[in-house]
């Protein structure tokens, strides 16, 4: 209940991981025009070289990011979960 009661009041943070084997840059450039932070790792997979982009985003914003990103890149293999922010500094005017 805790947690379906979270995702309604969409309070918090969540971490989304991207992996978009030909749309990575557009993917970036997209999310950081809408004043998301996005980082981007390098990685390697089975096929070969990857790119993994990272953004810490409050849960409010998770319906437009995902919207974003699907419409770049609707194969685009993505995962979510719930962030704490622990200590430090945390980029964009989204935040």
């Amino acid at each position: 209940m805790g947690i379906t009661l979270e995702q309604k009041v969409a309070l918090g943070y969540v971490q989304v991981n991207i992996v978009s084997r030909h749309k990575t840059e557009e993917i970036a450039t997209i999310l950081r025009n809408k004043k998301f932070g996005v980082t981007i790792l390098p990685g390697e997979g089975k096929s070969g070289e990857i790119s993994i982009l990272i953004a810490i985003i409050k849960r409010k914003f998770l319906k437009d990011l995902m919207a974003s990103v699907e419409q770049t890149d609707h194969s685009a293999f993505i995962t979510v979960q719930a962030s704490i922010p622990y200590r430090g500094f945390m980029h964009g005017s989204r935040v």
